[in-house]
Parts: C-alpha cells; structure tokens; sequence
C-alpha cells in the first residue's frame, strides 16, 4: 500500500482552505448585495434568519421608495393599509408641487377647498411679478386698483434704472418732471467722475465753474501723487500750479 506524501496532503489541505474562503467570500458579498438592494441576492446561500431579515428590509425600502417617490416602489408588495398611506403621501406631494409651482402638478387630483387655494396663491404670485417685474406677469388678472398700483410701481422702477444709470431705463417713459430730475442726477454723477477720475467723465456737460473745480482738484490730485511719490505725478503740472499761485500772489 502507498503511502501518502506530506506535501500532498499540505496541498488538499490548503486548496480546501482556499475553496472554502472562496465560498465563505461569495457568500458575504451576496449577503452585501441582498442588504445594499445592488447586484445579485441569492437567499439560497443566507441562512434562514438572514433571509428573514433580508425579505423584512427590503419590504421596509420598497414601503421608503413608495412614500417618498424616491427609489423604486412596487406597490404589488404593500399591503391595503400601506397603500393608502402612499396615496396620501402622493396626495400631499402634488399639492405642494401646485402651491409652490416647484415640481409636477397634477390639479385634477385636487379637492375643490384645495383648487381654490391654489388659485388664489397664483393670483397673488402673479401680483407680485407684476409689482416687482420678476417673473411673467398678466395685467387681465388684476383689479382696477391693483393695476393703477403696478403702473406707479412700475413707473418708479423707471425712474430708478435712470437714475442709477441701469440697462432697463426706458427715457422714452419718463415725464418732463422725471426727465429733470434724471438729467439733475446725471449731471452730479457726472462732475464727481471728472474730479474723481472714477469711471466715465463727459467734459462737455460741465459748465465752466464746474470746469474750474475739476481743474483744480485735478491739480491736488497730482500734487498729492508726486508727495508720495506715485508713478502718475506729473511735474509739469506742478510747475503750471506753482505759476497760478506766483501770479495770484502777485496781483
């Protein structure tokens, strides 16, 4: 009779303990998908009371998806309790998505105390596009009074843009008043830019003492950057305010 080498006997022992972490891994990694819901389940290779606790979590997860409109949901599987609670769930969803105008709404599902809710939200939400100019607005659905309150309001955003130099101002819409005030506006902004040197300066709308102010704070400006030794001094300029002071000095 033969007998049996060790090293032969290492081998079938070792490729048993390899077969069977082999086996004990595919049987975790089912475990995994049955618990994750992804992949492949198989409850034949869980035990009972696994399997037990697999079929009662993926009861409670499909019962999830169905409440929330998340996830899957196969309401064959809910029993007559639970599939009133998910039409309820369902109820209260579309009312939200009617009331906030966010999502699908669906108003043949509405009550008629909540159709006329709903209603009145949208009268209000387009009042307040019409007032604000944000949104679409249907002047057919105001009242007399709420229209002659959107065409002042709207009058006063007009005026406004003009006067803070805004793409939206509309010249063409404002009265001889508005005008002048528009033009009183303008024309301070605009002598601030020519002194300043900040943003765009038309010289030709100053008048002539306004020209002198710009000159002179044009002067100290630039007497103040040759002080501190600023790159954009300009000492002939210095030389021209040293001549105005002589000559005033003088006479």
């Amino acid at each position: 009779m033969k007998r049996i080498g060790a090293p032969f006997i290492l081998l079938v022992v070792c490729a048993s303990t390899v077969l069977a972490q082999g086996l004990g891994n595919l049987k975790d990694d089912n475990l995994q998908n049955c618990l994750d819901g992804i992949g492949e389940c198989n409850l034949a290779l869980v035990t009972p009371s696994q399997a037990q606790q697999v079929k009662h979590l993926q009861r409670e997860n499909n019962l999830w998806g169905c409440l929330t409109g998340y996830g899957t949901c196969d309401e064959s599987q809910l029993t007559p309790s639970e599939r009133t609670q998910v039409a309820q769930s369902k109820d209260r969803r579309n009312l939200l998505a009617c009331e906030t105008t966010l999502g699908i709404c669906d108003q043949t599902k509405l009550t008629p105390g909540e159709k006329a809710k709903v209603a009145e939200i949208a009268k209000q939400q387009n009042l307040l596009n019409c007032e604000t100019g944000a949104g679409t607005c249907d002047t057919t659905e105001l009242t007399p009074e709420q229209t002659a309150r959107v065409k002042e309001l709207q009058s006063e955003h007009n005026l406004l843009a003009c006067e803070t130099g805004d793409d939206l101002c509309n010249s063409a819409l404002l009265t001889p008043v508005q005008k002048k005030e528009v033009a009183g506006v303008s024309n301070e902004q605009n002598l601030l830019a020519c002194e300043t040197a900040q943003g765009y300066c038309d010289p030709t709308m100053l008048t002539p003492s306004e020209n002198s102010e710009v000159a002179q704070a044009r002067r100290e400006r630039n007497a103040l950057n040759c002080e501190a030794g600023d790159g954009s001094c300009d000492r002939t300029m210095l030389n021209e305010q040293a001549k105005v002071s002589s000559r005033r000095r003088a006479s």
